[in-house]
């Protein structure tokens, strides 16, 4: 499943290397690429769209 996501706070990429090591956490073969100036996060993964926005959330990152 790919989910496409805003995070208005993705602002860097140590940004970027938090949010991609949170959801990794979850699915370890999970492809995650994200964009600070578009603030959009595309990730690849078999966890749940629910999983997902939860782990990134609690990360300090909540999605819209």
């Amino acid at each position: 499943m790919v989910l496409q996501l805003t995070v208005p706070k993705l602002a860097c990429s140590a940004c970027v290397n938090a949010i991609t090591e949170v959801i990794q956490t979850l699915d370890s073969t999970a492809s995650v690429q994200a964009y600070p100036k578009t603030k959009l996060v595309s990730i690849e993964t078999q966890a749940s769209e629910t999983a997902i926005k939860e782990a990134i959330a609690a990360a300090g990152y909540p999605s819209v």
